[in-house]
């Protein structure tokens, strides 16, 4: 470990990186050491075969993609391959957040049917749909899952399933051990191997050069950042490649939505996807329609481009002043209640498209598992739910099944559709179940809040360059957070968009008399572990943050807390 600095060692051993053969392997991701090999996953072979067959005799290909910032970059990635294999008998279909919900459909099987088609990619979605995948097969169409949602006791009778939760029963134990390694994929990430194992094999027949799928790493980043998967492992692979593509990207709609946000493309940094790109893709499904991203990210066209950038801009400025709105009448709603292990709050005018990041700010708030609803273009009561990590809400879920039509999701994030005489009894039934299924706290007590304890001084370049040697960071590689003690704040000031004043930049100072600027975004001086006041000591728990704003480097702090 000698051959890296004193901070990076102390960091890396944080992570339970403590020997020089780790710590090359995790600072030093290699395309080929790191991705496994796609038909270590169930189905591979036969999915992968099925494809082929279907486009040697051209038939009708539909790929069915969900509707978010995971499923859209999905779809993006099978257009790529379609166009290296030179295939137009296809039709990528995303079903509308606000009337179609989650998942496959009946109806839409139905008209697929109608139009003749052989054969359904799922991305993102299909592993609980057992009734839909059951109706296509009737139907003459067969089913390839592709997803890496949780699974339920039955799977569809799919003529294939690539899914890395679940293992093949009749793989050979000493080949594949317990299923495919990497269980964390998102749904782009799965896809991605569909078309990385697809080339593998079947690359020379159409004249595909060997590493094609190296430029569909962009899409995969992206939504492996957008869908809170830990960015270890395989994943690391993935979004430590995928920005070196993402940076260089041809695709006009990416280079035109960064410049819209006056984001430098050569700059890219995780949080501008995703606090920045991710919400504005999100924003076409919660607004609009889902497929205004997918022409986005799939469109050559230089025009187009421009004015779909545009439009999801404008969208998502809608859509952060419906939060807004709905925000209001929760804090007023919560105000009247009594607290109970879940919350569960509703309004049946709240547009489903945006309960998903209601649930978030209320779980920011509250820190327990919150459900939100509200109703959807068919009556059906819908929602999404958020977890603070003492439950699966899936578990929490299955556990009160009789309550819901149906339900899904992941450990932390999920969501639902409720019997309407049900609805004003879910808190009540979920606060009961909760106790049943709720993890024991201790397991994940004791644990610092910071990495490194620090002076101001140590807030410099050649650190920022030893902590950038870490990155990408996310979700499972956190951003490393400093603790300093005793310092000073010197003037604090409010700065937004439209001179909204919703974020705060602070200005502290310690003993040695330096200075150093620090922000905290959707912030006032009410928001931490103590009120703010120009000239009082406080500890601070902070990360770095290089601003590239209008093109001039500042190295500066993020604000994590202060007490």
């Amino acid at each position: 470990m000698q051959k890296y600095g004193e901070l990076l060692r102390k960091l890396l051993s944080k992570r339970g990186i403590t020997d020089e053969k780790q710590a090359d392997i995790f600072l030093n991701p290699d395309y080929e050491r790191d991705l496994h090999d796609p038909f270590l996953m169930r189905d591979m072979e036969r999915a992968c075969v099925r494809f082929f067959e279907a486009v040697d005799h051209n038939e009708k290909i539909i790929i069915y993609a969900d509707y978010d910032c995971d499923g859209i970059p999905g779809a993006v990635i099978m257009h790529d391959l379609f166009k290296l294999i030179d295939y137009k008998n296809y039709e990528v279909y995303i079903p509308e957040r606000n009337s179609e919900g989650y998942g496959l459909n009946l109806d839409a099987i139905k008209n697929f049917k109608d139009k003749g088609a052989k054969l359904i990619i799922t991305i993102d979605l299909g592993i609980t749909a057992v009734e839909e995948v059951a109706q296509a097969e009737v139907d003459g169409i067969d089913v390839i899952i592709t997803d890496h949602h949780l699974p339920h006791e039955i799977l569809p009778r799919a003529y294939a399933i690539l899914n890395p939760k679940v293992d093949d029963p009749e793989a050979e134990q000493a080949r594949y051990g317990a299923g495919y390694p990497e269980k964390m994929l998102c749904g782009a990430g799965v896809i991605f191997k569909f078309a990385q194992g697809f080339i593998k094999k079947y690359g020379e027949y159409f004249k595909i050069k060997n590493g094609a799928e190296k430029w569909m790493l962009d899409m995969a980043g992206l939504a492996t950042f957008s869908d809170m998967v830990p960015l270890t492992g395989e994943n690391r692979a993935l979004v430590y490649f995928g920005m070196k593509v993402l940076r260089k990207s041809r695709r006009p709609g990416l280079q035109k939505l960064l410049a819209k946000m006056n984001i430098d493309q050569r700059h890219l940094a995780e949080d501008d996807i995703v606090f920045m790109v991710s919400p504005r893709l999100n924003a076409a499904s919660r607004m609009d329609s889902p497929y205004r991203a997918y022409e986005l990210l799939a469109t050559a066209d230089e025009a187009e481009a421009g004015e779909l950038a545009n439009h999801l801009s404008k969208i998502n400025d809608e859509r952060k002043n419906i939060v807004t709105q709905i925000m209001r009448e929760v804090h007023k709603k919560l105000e009247k209640r009594e607290m109970k292990e879940v919350i569960v709050l509703g309004n049946p005018s709240w547009r489903v498209g945006v309960l998903g990041l209601i649930a978030g700010k209320i779980l920011d708030e509250h820190q327990r598992p919150v459900f939100v609803w509200g109703k959807d273009e068919n009556d059906c009561i819908k929602g999404s739910c958020r977890s603070d990590g003492s439950v699966s809400v899936v578990e929490l879920m299955t556990e009160t099944r009789e309550s819901f039509i149906d339900f899904g999701g992941h450990e932390l994030a999920g969501g639902f559709t409720v019997h309407a005489e049900k609805i004003h009894f879910l808190e009540e039934a979920l606060s009961t179940s909760f106790h049943k299924v709720k993890r024991d706290p201790s397991a994940s007590s004791g644990q610092a809040n910071y990495d490194i304890k620090a002076e101001l001084s140590a807030v410099n370049m050649k650190n920022w360059k030893e902590i950038d040697k870490m990155s990408p960071f996310g979700l499972g590689n956190h951003k490393p957070v400093f603790l300093f003690e005793s310092v000073k704040i010197e003037k604090i000031k409010k700065f937004g968009k439209n001179g909204s004043g919703e974020h705060l930049e602070i200005i502290f100072s310690d003993a040695s008399g330096k200075f150093i600027p620090a922000i905290a975004f959707f912030s006032g001086h009410e928001s931490f572990s103590t009120p703010l006041e120009e000239g009082k000591r406080v500890k601070l728990l902070a990360t770095f943050d290089l601003s590239r704003f209008r093109g001039r480097e500042e190295l500066r702090l993020r604000v994590v807390d202060i007490s």
